[in-house]
Order: structure tokens, then sequence, then C-alpha cells
């Protein structure tokens, strides 16, 4: 009996010791739950390892803000460490002597001339010889026209000139119906009284078809009447034709002027026209050449032809042919190359100096030709610029700390990498200022900054950098700085929100767009030669626009490296962690069906939230996707995955052991994330959702039986998660869906009303108990996310239409 009692007392004693965590679980527990891992008294230290706990929010951390000034300052004041005391434009604090006879080329001046003369060299011109056929095909065209005009209204003159002359046979021809009838009248009834109220043309050609009868008869003049009615209607047809012909060069009265010559005279000017137009158009016709001094050019190549020849019809047509009109174009690598060999030819600026000549007085500015001096003889006194380099590091403290502020108000706590990186990246714009390249990388580091830290602090470093570069280059291309800064600002803003690589392939495309152009337009206000533009800033242009899109390549490419090496992640990369095809979303479908379905409505819930409260919703996906996969490590652990099966925690029917099946889905997750090399902010969905809650089933389950067994009260602790509580508002918003998640599914039947009263009770319960404190949610936002999710649980379980009995049942066709 005494063996009993104190068997009895050694198994309690076992079993108070294990529920306080100094022994493993019983056998009988260890294979009902297939070796579920004992509870370790250094548990909580091996997960704060897995995942330390983010710091609140504080300042940068001086070490790092200190390295960063110094890096910057370093790059941007290198133009400091051996600059002349003695430079342009300084004052000589004594007089200076030439220690020997020297002669030293002026290399700036040189370069300043050279660069003058290739800006400003006159383009070289060559013969389109397209459009050159093309115009002389257009004349051919017109005069074919002519041709066939004059064919259909007739020979003219219809009379001898001799009987009557030619300007009235012209004017007979061309008058009004009114008049030609007028004049008909009159010498057809012979009645001069008509006649008195006509113009002095009109009389004169009375006058002379009275002639023309009198020295005839009166039967040929009224056979001349009628030739000279024919003539005029087919000449009216004809001008008619030409005001409904748009594509043609001739109007009525250019029409009627060359209709009006003889065969001979017609020849003559067809010839003319032919000539006139081959010598100027072997002459040239250069670009922008102004309408009067193409009429000189006509006027001047007519002067050779005969009187008879009307120069003003052929002058007035060839106008209409080549107005606006130039068969002379850039030869762009001719003018390259002539623009670089008078480039070439500028003679090298040379300073010569004898030994004992004065190079400057004491006193006096120094100038560019006695910099060159002083310089060449190790005069100049160069040495580092103590003021120049303190001035760079005010400036960079200053930048510096703008950056600081920023990212302090708009992002969360950074990591020394994010640190680094940012560093890094502002470390390559002004490097490559000091080699003046011209191509600057604004635009990858706006890419780049957009789509890790959002486009606030990619806009904010763009400008910056800008601005330092500025500052570190020793001469300043306006164009190269405003068309860069330009297609930096374009990328820092619009790359954050672009979801594949097409996307951000057309950014690169327009990014490059908007630097050409700029530097284009840039140069348009300063060229000094009109002709350049086209032949030497347009290709410049096209190249400064093509280095835009090369950068934007060179972002994209480095890209995905840098998110492996620095742990970040872009739109694009939470879109590919999101796909079901990924090995580990997979494996989780596979493995626990259960888990999966509750997290793609987790993932509904949340993301409808986080599109209400303006969060990252591509975040929030990817996290909630992954929040649950330390579920594989035990799956019947977890009710739904269970599928009807036997209650494995009724099996068991420990608390302890229990709970930490259930607390281990959070630590084996921290680890399943790590193995396959998840990010650190998809990483944090896996504790933050469920922050430091006490698993209460659990709790209260060993609660009473220690009431039962009159020992000592159960540790709340115990049986809470271990944290940390979320960090951010996606984990928050992730924490309230997860938990809403399953008392949504349990509600069948229940009106909206009811669904909200309930998860507001479970908001209340989280918000008392401090779970998200630190999230950054507001308690007049829980509202607004209770109402996201009923409205969710509605789509999910709305009403559907009752089919009647007959119509499930299969229908017998019977034969008509």
């Amino acid at each position: 009996m005494k063996t009993l009692q104190l068997l009895k007392q050694n198994l309690e004693k076992l079993r108070q010791q294990y529920k306080k965590g100094r022994r493993s679980p019983l056998k009988e527990a260890d294979s009902l739950s297939k070796k579920a891992p004992s509870k370790s008294l250094h548990q909580s230290d091996w997960l704060s390892k897995l995942h330390k706990s983010k710091p609140i929010r504080q300042l940068h951390p001086p070490l790092m803000w200190g390295l960063t000034v110094i890096s910057l300052t370093s790059v941007i004041g290198y133009r400091f460490y051996n600059q002349p005391q003695l430079s342009v434009g300084t004052v000589s604090p004594v007089k200076v002597v030439a220690p020997k006879n020297g002669t030293f080329e002026d290399e700036k001046t040189t370069e300043e001339k050279r660069k003058e003369v290739r800006t400003g060299i006159i383009p070289v011109l060559q013969r389109d010889p397209q459009l050159t056929s093309q115009l002389k095909g257009e004349l051919t065209e017109t005069i074919i026209e002519l041709r066939q005009f004059r064919q259909e209204v007739g020979a003219f003159p219809f009379i001898s000139v001799s009987s009557i002359s030619s300007a009235t046979q012209q004017y007979l021809r061309s008058i009004d119906e009114k008049t030609w009838q007028t004049i008909r009248s009159t010498l057809v009834n012979d009645n001069t009284a008509t006649a008195d109220n006509l113009k002095p043309q009109s009389k004169e050609a009375i006058t002379q078809l009275k002639s023309y009868e009198n020295t005839t008869s009166t039967p040929t003049l009224r056979g001349l009447l009628e030739t000279i009615e024919q003539s005029r209607q087919r000449y009216n047809i004809a001008r008619g034709e030409i005001l409904n012909t748009k594509t043609s060069n001739l109007t009525p009265e250019l029409l009627g002027r060359f209709l009006d010559l003889d065969d001979n005279t017609w020849q003559s000017t067809e010839k003319n026209l032919n000539l006139t137009l081959n010598r100027i158009l072997l002459q040239g016709l250069p670009s922008g050449m102004p309408d009067y001094l193409l009429n000189e050019i006509i006027k001047n190549q007519l002067e050779s032809t005969a009187s008879s020849v009307p120069q003003g019809a052929i002058t007035d047509l060839l106008m209409k042919i080549l107005q606006n009109k130039h068969n002379l174009t850039v030869d762009k690598e001719a003018t390259k190359q002539r623009a670089e060999q008078a480039a070439q030819a500028v003679e090298p600026v040379i300073v010569e100096v004898k030994a004992g000549d004065v190079i400057v007085e004491a006193g006096e500015k120094i100038t560019q030709e006695e910099f060159v001096l002083l310089d060449s003889f190790k005069l100049s006194r160069r040495g580092i610029n103590w003021v120049g380099l303190g001035i760079s590091a005010v400036i960079v403290m200053g930048t510096v700390t703008v950056f600081c502020v920023v990212s302090q108000k708009i992002h969360r706590p950074m990591r020394r990498r994010d640190h680094i990186l940012l560093c890094l990246l502002s470390l390559s714009t002004p490097l490559l200022a000091i080699f003046n390249l011209g191509y600057t990388n604004l635009p990858a580091v706006g890419l780049l900054t957009s789509s890790f830290y959002g486009p606030t602090l990619a806009i904010t470093q763009v400008v910056l950098l800008s601005g330092l570069s500025t500052f570190a280059a020793t001469t300043i291309n306006w164009s190269y700085v405003l068309a860069g800064t330009a297609g930096g600002l374009l990328a820092a803003s619009v790359a954050w929100k672009l979801r594949s690589r097409d996307e951000l392939a057309c950014l690169g495309g327009v990014v490059g767009l908007v630097q050409g152009s700029l530097y284009f337009v840039g140069y348009l206000i300063v060229a000094p030669v009109a002709g350049t533009i086209w032949s030497v800033v347009l290709p410049e242009a096209i190249i400064y626009g093509l280095s835009g899109i090369a950068w934007s390549v060179m972002a994209l490419g480095v890209s995905p490296y840098l998110e492996r090496l620095f742990d970040l992640v872009t739109p694009i990369r939470l879109v590919e962690l999101a796909n079901p095809n990924c090995a580990l979303l997979k494996r989780l479908a596979t493995e626990t069906p259960g888990t999966f379905q509750h997290t793609l409505f987790v993932a509904c819930l949340a993301e409808a939230a986080g599109r209400e409260l303006h969060c990252n919703v591509e975040l929030i996906r990817a996290g909630t996707l992954y929040h649950d996969i330390g579920k594989m490590h035990d799956p019947m652990g977890f009710i739904e995955n269970q599928m009807g099966n036997p209650n494995k925690h009724d099996l068991i029917n420990d608390p302890w052991v229990s709970v930490e099946i259930i607390k281990k889905h959070v630590s084996e997750g921290l680890v399943m994330a790590n193995k396959y090399g998840l990010p650190r902010v998809i990483r944090d969905f896996i504790p933050e959702h469920q922050g430091t809650l006490l698993i209460s089933y659990f709790y209260y389950q060993a609660k009473q039986e220690a009431e039962r067994n009159g020992t000592e009260m159960i540790a709340e602790e115990e049986f809470r998660y271990i944290g940390p509580i979320p960090q951010s508002r996606e984990t928050g918003i992730v924490m309230l869906a997860d938990g809403c998640e399953a008392a949504l599914r349990s509600l069948k039947e229940a009106t909206p009303e009811t669904a909200l009263a309930m998860i507001q009770k479970i908001f209340k319960a989280r918000w008392r108990d401090n779970q998200l404190k630190d999230s950054g949610i507001k308690y007049e936002e829980l509202p607004i996310i209770a109402e996201v999710f009923v409205k969710v649980w509605q789509q999910f379980h709305h009403q559907r239409i009752v089919y009647p009995k007959a119509a499930l049942e299969p229908q017998n066709n019977k034969p008509a």
C-alpha cells in the first residue's frame, strides 16, 4: 500500500514538473502527437534569433549617417583636394616672376575655341534625288495638263492678228457673258447707241470688228462671231474644270494666260519652263528659303528668255510648284567630318614667357593666360582647399538630413542594409559627374529607389542627387542636368506602381524620349546656327535619349540581384511570390488543403480592407499567402485540416502539449521562410499575424485542470504567442482578418448586422489586448475594416436561386 502511494506521489511530481516545462512529454502523448517537440525553456530565445522584433521608430543610426556624409563629401569635394589657390579670377598676393623660359599650351582656351567651331559649323548640304525627281515630275504633269486644255479649247488666235489684234482676241474670249452679248448685239443689229456705255476695251473691239466687216463682208463677220462664241464656251469649260481640280497647280487666271499663247510661243514657254526648273534644282533649294528669294531666283533665270515668253506666268507656275519645297538636305556625316576638321584646324593657344618676365603683379587679378603659366611652373600653390571641402561637407550634411527626415516621416524604420544600398546608389551619380560622362544614371536611381522604397523617397533622392552632381561637376551642361533630372523624376514617380516587366520597359522608352526631347530643346535655345540643330545636336539628343533607355534596362537587370542581396521586394517580386505555382504555396495547397482555403479567404478579407485604407495590397496578398506555412509541420494539429477525423488534441488530452503544437506553426513557419529565401517583409507576417495573442482554448483547459487538481495558478504567458505584435498596417490588417475568418465561415444564415456585431467584438478584444498599438492602425479605422469584412462575407455567402426538384431530375425525351 505504501508502495502504491509512493508511486502516485512520484507520478504527480513528474506531472507538475512537466507542466512547468522541466521534462519531455509522456511516451503515450508523444506517440499520439507524432513526436511533437517538447517545450524548451530556450524556445523564446531561439525564436527571437529567427525573427528579431523591429525597433521603435527612431532617428537613423549616427554611425550610418556619419559614414554616408563622409562618403558623399569625399566624392562631391574631389575637386578641392588639389585646387590651386592662385586660380583665374583670384588676386595675386605677391609679384610672380617666371623662373625660366617656357612655352605652354592653354588647353582650356583651345578646347573652348574648338567647341565653338564644332557648334557653329555651317552644315554640308546634298541634293535629294528622290525629291528632285518628284518636283520634275510635278512640272511634267502640269505641262501635260496644259497641253490637254489647249487642245480642248482650240487654236489661238482664231483669226489673223493683222485683222484683229491679239489683245482684242484675248479680251473677247475672256470677258463676261453680258458684255459679250452687248458687243455681239451691237454688231449684228448695227446699233452703235448701245455701245456708248461700254468700256474702252469693248469699244475698241467693236471698232476692229466693224473694220473687219468693211474689209470682208457681213456674213464673214457673223461667221467670225460664231467662231468666237464657240471658243468662249470651250474656254469657260476649261476654267471650270480647273476650279474643280484640287490637286492642280493651275488656277483659272494662270490657265488663261497659258491658253492665250499661240503655238510657237507655247513651245518656247514649255521649253523655258523645263530649262528654268532644271537650273533651279541643280543649284538647289535649301530648307527655309523665303518666298521673295525664290521669286528673285526664278526671275533671274528667266532674264535671258525671249520677250514673247510670258515670264510672269512661268514665274507664278514655278512658285506654285517650288513653294515650301527643298531638295537640299543636310549630309550629317560630311557635316560631322567638316566640324571635326575645322576644330582640329584651330591652332592651339600657346602662351610663352621668358625667364625673369613678370607673370602677374601683386594685387592684380589672375587671367587665364597667367594661370597657365603659374600652373605650368607649379607656382599656383595647389593643395587641399579646406574651405571648399568644408562647404561641401555642409551641403552634404544638409542634403542627408533632409533625406533622413523625409525617410523617417514616410517609411518604416530602415535597416543597416537599406542605408548601405541608398548610400551606394547616391554615390554612383556624383561619381559619374566627376568623369564628365554626361549620361547621368538618375533614371536608374529613381527606378530602383521607387521600386524598393516608394515614390516620395525616390523623388527626394533624385532631386538632391541632381543638386549634388551639379555642385560636383567642374563644368555644368544645363541641357544634361535638366534632361537627366526629368528622366529620373519620371522613373521615380511611376516605377513604384508598375506590376510587369512590359510596363517597366515602356517606362524606360518614355524616359529616353523625355531625356532626348529636353536635351534637344535645351540646345535649341542656345544653338548659334539653325542648321547645326539637325546636323550635330539632333544626333546627340538621340544618343542621350538612348542612354536613358540603357540606364532603365540596367536598373531592371540589376534589380533581382539587389533584392536578394539586400532582402528587398519590388511590386513585381510581390506578384511573383503570390503566384500559386511557387514551390512553397504548392506544398501548402497539397499538404494542408484546409489551411490553404483558410489562407485564401483571409487574403480576400485583408486585400479588400487594405485597398480601402490605401495600404500596399500586393504586400498584403503575398504576406497572407505565406502567413500560415508553418502549419505544414503538423497539418493534423489544426482543425481545418482534419476533414472530419478525430481531433488530435482530444487524443493528446494535454493542453501543454497542444499549445506547443499550435505555437510551433510560427517558429516552423520562420524556418521554412528562411529556407525558401522569402524576403523579410513577407516573413514579418508569420509571427506578427498572431502577435502575442492568448491561445485561450488550451489556456482555459489548463486552468480548469489546475483548479480540479488544486495546483498553483497557470501563467498566462505560457499560453501566448511569442510575438512580436504587428509592426505595420499590413500585418495588423491580416491579424484582424485571420481572427475573423473562422467566425465568419461559421455564419450561414446570419444577417449582416449579426456578422458586424461579431467582428466588432473581435476587434475590441484585439484593441484592448494592445495587439495593434504598434501597427499604425487607428481606432477610428476599425469600423471601416469591419464594414469591408462584412461586404466580403456577403459576397461569399450570397443567396442563390433554389432549383425545383423536377429541374434536377433527368428528362425523358419523348419522340414527337
